[in-house]
């Protein structure tokens, strides 16, 4: 069995990149810091780990995820190896994401740039433009 399961703090806004071809797929990665429960002296007290995600989760990570957010992820571990251009072997360990989602409230996590809400007489809130189309959760 490969399960993942993390909880920890993006180190970086996702990067978002779509694959070459005629039937390109969003691609997305981001790196988490998750803290170390446990650690000895000297040592570091977050691991930095490489998460990459696919298709409509790429797109909601761009749209949504900012630095120093605190997220979930469920997902598989992967391993690849690849020859750079100074033609040095480099392995690489990821999480293949295939569930992410917020892990604390919006008022806990960073500031994100979001458009001003305001409450109307009746009590609702307006709808900034583009909503409609596309809201964060299903």
């Amino acid at each position: 069995m490969n399960r993942v399961m993390l909880i920890g703090r993006l180190t970086r806004n996702p990067e978002l990149h779509y694959s070459a071809g005629e039937d390109s797929i969003a691609v997305a990665r981001y790196s988490l810091a998750v803290q170390r429960r446990y650690r000895r002296e000297g040592e570091p007290e977050a691991d930095f780990i490489s998460c990459i995600t696919f298709q409509k989760s790429a797109e909601f990570a761009e749209k949504y995820f900012r630095k120093g957010f605190r997220v979930a992820i469920a997902g598989r571990l992967q391993t690849r190896s690849y020859t750079n251009k100074e033609g040095n072997k480099v392995s690489v360990t990821e999480v293949i994401v295939e569930e992410q989602e917020f892990a604390d409230g919006k008022s806990s996590s960073a500031p994100a740039a979001a458009a001003p809400r305001t409450v109307t007489a009746d009590g609702f809130m307006n709808i900034p433009d583009g909503m409609e189309e596309e809201t964060p959760f299903s």
